[in-house]
């Protein structure tokens, strides 16, 4: 009986500390845990940041393939009709949601204003291009695919900006002088 109890009391004194640990660890717990390394394959145990700008182009190539899969099924014009463009209009809103944790942990990562101005403006864009991956009317089948080519430039471009501001030291901190105070009258 006593070695039940001890044995009892052992475990719940194991459990007790595992409960205690995680919590006392819980606001160190890495941020990006619960992201899909479907969208950030190579960086889902990097940075905040790393993964977001992983999951940038990556979610973008996703949603014009299943765009250029409804291309291929309806046409250039049929490819927005009716319910033809749910499975795109599917993929954006999954990915909008899928990119948001890595994108608040970015931006919580910045060091300065500039990193989150460049964050915000990669974000923008990334959002704009999901939205033109429509085929315009009238558009050819050529014009469609060098315009939904052409984010990955500005993507590159903007990724290659926030790695070296990420990269940068950081300049040093300016010092006030001390406030010079009155004597009192």
């Amino acid at each position: 009986m006593r070695k039940a109890l001890a044995f009892s009391a052992a475990v719940l004194v194991a459990a007790a500390s595992a409960i205690l640990f995680g919590v006392a660890t819980a606001g160190a717990a890495y941020a990006l845990d619960k992201v899909d390394p479907y969208i950030c394959p190579t960086m889902e145990k990097g940075s905040g940041t790393d993964c977001f700008l992983e999951a940038i182009p990556q979610t973008y190539t996703m949603c014009r393939h299943i765009k250029s899969i409804e291309v291929m099924e309806f046409g250039m014009v049929g490819a927005q009709e009716g319910v033809n463009g749910a499975k795109t209009d599917g993929c954006i809103d999954k990915h909008k949601l899928s990119v948001n944790r890595p994108y608040q942990a970015a931006l919580r990562a910045a060091r300065n204003t500039a990193e989150v101005q460049s964050l915000r403006k990669l974000y923008a864009t990334w959002l704009d291009s999901m939205t033109k991956l429509r085929p315009i009317p009238a558009e050819t089948d050529e014009d469609y695919k060098e315009r939904v080519v052409r984010p990955y430039t500005e993507f590159s471009v903007q990724i290659k900006a926030i790695h070296a501001l990420v990269d940068a030291p950081l300049p040093p901190a300016v010092k006030k002088p001390p406030k010079k105070t009155s004597p009192r009258a």
